[in-house]
């Protein structure tokens, strides 16, 4: 990373931030103290600050010079419903809840941004951040659109971060076009009227049409979608049966599917129904489909993936900014704002190699806090081309 000795000298609080927040994680629409101990450390950069936006959501804004154009900076403040087994003094106080996807890290950068910014930032316009709840699953981030975010505070684009391991330590990964998938989520009921397992000719068997299903759906990807156009489907959980001496009478198949090409929710919705419908004919049992749309596709329009690319590289070098990489079948709620916006760019930096449970979503991820300074560097570099001091 280029040095920045402003950065450096409060890299030490910001990681104290970070560290607090994931002591005390809450989930989805429950960041109440997360959400306050953000807005006070706003309200204490001196930063106008709003928490009647949309559910447990902080808003702030700052503008300096003659303060025409508008951008947005987010991040995340829920965690996981999982058990922290990772080894670390700051590890969560609450019982089966746990940053596990660095909301806590981006947070504190987010945060640290905005105190730099207060007070010696030089641009001209205003900066918003954003501080979202529920990002995970649960989609705070239309909610926030359907509680007039946008319309409260219209910003010309929309940027965000996310650690990510598994790619090199200190660069900076961009690309024009799709970054993160579009997800979708089914569940299937099987239903028939069950029977003693020793007597399987007085009824019928939903859990064998569940089990056909599981291998017939296979072909939705590898013989209905273009090979050209990447999707996956996988079957997560089957449930039904409670007693190894009786079929049941109804067993639930649930899955996901991924892609980019926002045309396939509705070819995989109609395949899944087709194949769910004939398995279950074939098998003299009923089916019944709940198909779930998510989020959308992140899709970085070029402009701002050409200027995140540029701040980048202010900030880490050219050399450690990559944009020609492939893109993740992971999901971000970031895909609302950033087709709410129509410009801005979703960002990763490479938070290194970790071992096994230690990714994303696993229960000994630990956040790199070495890549604190990058990502802080990063935003004001974003500020400054974005929103250049002395107008354009």
């Amino acid at each position: 990373m280029r040095k920045n000795d402003e950065v450096a000298a409060i890299v030490p609080e910001v990681i104290g931030w970070r560290q607090a927040i994931h002591a005390n994680p809450e989930l989805g629409f429950a960041e109440h103290e997360t959400a306050a101990f953000v807005a006070a450390k706003l309200k204490e950069f001196g930063l106008a600050v709003y928490t009647d936006v949309s559910a447990t959501a902080v808003v702030a804004t700052l503008t300096k010079g003659r303060g025409g154009k508008a951008i947005a900076l987010r991040a995340e403040l829920d965690a996981l419903p999982i058990k922290e087994a990772a080894n670390v003094a700051y590890a969560s106080r609450k019982e089966g809840v746990m940053h596990a996807c660095g909301h806590d890290g981006h947070t504190a950068m987010l945060l640290g941004t905005a105190k730099l910014l207060s007070e010696s930032g030089s641009f001209d316009g205003t900066v918003v951040f954003v501080f979202q709840p529920a990002e995970e699953v649960l989609g705070g981030g239309k909610k926030m659109i359907e509680d007039g975010l946008l319309n409260r505070f219209p910003v010309d684009q929309v940027f965000a971060v996310h650690n990510w391991p598994g790619f090199p330590e200190g660069h900076i990964g961009v690309r024009a076009g799709p970054q993160m998938a579009a997800v979708d989520d089914f569940e299937i009921s099987f239903r028939g009227s069950g029977c003693h397992a020793a007597m399987p000719h007085l009824g019928d068997d939903p859990l064998l049409a569940a089990a056909s299903f599981v291998t017939a759906i296979q072909r939705l990807v590898s013989r209905s979608v273009d090979p050209l156009s990447p999707a996956v489907l996988s079957v997560t959980q089957i449930h039904g049966g409670r007693f190894n001496n009786f079929v049941p009478g109804e067993v639930k198949v649930e899955g996901t599917c991924r892609f980019y090409d926002p045309a396939l929710s509705d070819h995989c919705a109609a395949e899944i129904e087709r194949v769910a419908q004939a398995t279950a004919a074939m098998h003299g049992v009923s089916a019944e489909l709940a198909y779930k749309r998510g989020y959308p596709p992140v899709v970085n329009p070029a402009s701002g993936a050409a200027l995140t690319a540029q701040a980048g590289a202010d900030t880490v070098g050219a050399e450690c900014v990559a944009t020609g990489f492939q893109p993740s079948m992971g999901c971000e709620d970031f895909a609302f704002l950033l087709q709410g916006v129509g410009d801005g760019a979703y960002v990763w930096i490479g938070a290194g190699d970790v071992g096994p449970g230690a990714g994303l979503h696993g229960d000994r991820f630990v956040f790199n806090d070495a890549i604190i300074p990058i990502g802080i560097g990063f935003f004001l570099n974003v500020v400054r081309r974005a929103l250049p001091a002395g107008g354009k």
